[in-house]
């Protein structure tokens, strides 16, 4: 009998079940929306969730508190990148400041074609990422349209190869 089981096992032992976890919220965060199986859709929000309240407390009194230094060390157990951690304190959780929870969603997209597993997009709600940005500095990415054909493939190609000469500068002047 499972009465009272909580988790999902995942088809997995423990060590790899979270050591998934970890990843998939590792992710989740850098990326603020994944495409997982509806299963491990459903394990990863409350593990980001916590994550994410652990975040805020941390952060209500301060950044420079013990409390906070605690909150840091809870959060730095469950992800090993330092830089998805800073995120997680410095964008995401002042983001959810005034939310008492719910901070992720969870969207059915439909079945893989390979095994027919079905899949689900987890996403942080209010996320303002957008994929056409360049995730360095946040500033748009220009998107030409596909070339079509051979004919559109060669301008293409011939358009970047002209670019790259441009880009050195002008020539000095010989007369001078």
């Amino acid at each position: 009998m499972r009465h009272r089981v909580a988790h999902r096992k995942l088809g997995r032992v423990t060590e790899h079940r979270t050591a998934t976890l970890r990843n998939l919220a590792q992710m989740l965060l850098r990326h603020e929306r994944i495409d997982t199986t509806v299963a491990k859709a459903k394990e990863l929000r409350p593990f980001v969730e916590r994550l994410i309240t652990v975040a805020k407390r941390g952060l209500a009194d301060g950044a420079e508190t013990t409390r906070a230094l605690h909150a840091r060390r809870l959060v730095a157990r469950d992800l090993a990148d330092k830089k998805v951690a800073g995120k997680l304190f410095e964008m995401i959780a002042p983001r959810y400041a005034d939310r008492p929870g719910g901070y992720t969603r969870v969207l059915r997209l439909g079945r893989r074609q390979g095994d027919c597993a079905e899949i689900a997009q987890i996403e942080l709600v209010g996320s303002e990422y957008d994929p056409r940005t360049d995730a360095s500095d946040g500033s748009p990415v220009e998107e030409a349209p596909a070339p079509k054909g051979v004919g559109g493939r060669f301008r293409a190609a011939a358009k970047r190869l002209g670019g790259r000469k441009e880009d050195k500068g002008p020539e000095p002047d010989a007369a001078e």
